[in-house]
């Protein structure tokens, strides 16, 4: 009897504090969590989401400011080896096939690439070239070569106006023969140009063709890289750079347009669809290029150098 009595003390017991067994949960229950967290801080608050897009616009920006670099690509083939080094396209790596047949070209890739240094020479049997290069037919020589470094599209801007200059700048919309980019960026070198803007996806881009025909000029003239080219000339526009494209059916012929004097960027179109519906409504201008000898139209390379001259005739 005096068991049970004492085993029912214990249960209603109002003893204050922690039983035996609890652990302390009902005291730290009582401590509290701390201050609120801001509302940026607070998960699912709309604050929240706002600061956590903002970071990953900051994140792309700053990815894109470091060049956005893509995949390195081999030039294969004596005669294209050595080109690419006699027209200064950037290398890292030549490689060249164990006991290859030592002829001319082979003798003259070797000294251009000892001749401008920062080149690694190395010696790799045919097995490991064949597989390199899927199997292409390298004749014994593979020319490494790294991948672009892109600027930001507002970085050509920018450069400009510190400089005080108002910026001249060609956008290209659907152009993919990498030659036709390097023939608009040595056009825009030629005529005092502050880069070239080219879209993320379906275009041309920095290869050892572009470089190649941009013949030395890719160095000293900055392509960038827009992950949407309509909200890169919509950026431009509020910079207050007047946005032009060239269309067939422009309002008016090139000549004609002020513009073209002051901060302007040239939008130009693919040689056969010319420019997309999106970048031509943005577009502040439409004009065209006369052509009285009866061509229906101009590649991109070619197009970008009548507007720049007359771009640069009314700048200087």
């Amino acid at each position: 009897m005096a068991g049970n009595s004492q085993r029912r003390n214990r249960r209603t017991s109002n003893k204050k504090g922690a039983t035996v067994g609890s652990g302390g949960q009902r005291r730290r229950g009582l401590e509290g969590k701390g201050p609120t967290p801001p509302a940026s801080a607070r998960k699912g608050h709309v604050k929240n989401r706002a600061a956590n897009a903002k970071a990953k616009q900051a994140h792309r920006r700053q990815v894109a400011r470091r060049g956005g670099k893509g995949l390195s690509e081999m030039v294969v083939g004596r005669n294209p080896v050595f080109e690419a080094l006699r027209d200064g396209v950037p290398a890292t790596t030549l490689y060249v096939q164990q006991f290859i047949d030592n002829d001319e070209r082979v003798r003259d890739a070797l000294k251009l690439a000892a001749d401008r240094g920062g080149i690694n020479l190395m010696e790799a049997p045919r097995p490991e070239l064949d597989r390199m290069t899927n199997g292409l037919n390298h004749q014994g020589l593979v020319l490494q070569v790294p991948p672009y470094e892109y600027a930001h599209p507002e970085d050509l801007a920018a450069v400009a106006f510190d400089n005080g200059e108002d910026p001249l700048i060609v956008a290209l919309d659907g152009v993919t023969d990498p030659r036709n980019l390097g023939a608009v960026v040595r056009s825009v070198s030629a005529f005092g140009g502050h880069g070239v803007v080219v879209p993320e996806r379906r275009a041309a881009g920095m290869t050892a063709g572009a470089w190649k025909t941009a013949a030395g000029t890719a160095a000293r003239t900055p392509v960038a890289r827009a992950t949407n080219l309509t909200r890169a000339l919509e950026a431009y526009q509020k910079a207050g750079i007047t946005v032009v494209g060239l269309a067939a059916d422009g309002d008016m012929e090139v000549g004609e347009l002020e513009a073209l004097g002051g901060p302007v960027v040239i939008v130009v179109g693919s040689e056969g669809k010319g420019l997309s519906r999106l970048v031509g409504e943005t577009c502040d201008h439409l004009v065209r290029i006369p052509m009285p000898g009866g061509a229906e139209s101009l590649n991109a390379g070619v197009a970008a150098g009548v507007v720049l001259y007359e771009a640069a005739r009314r700048r200087a």
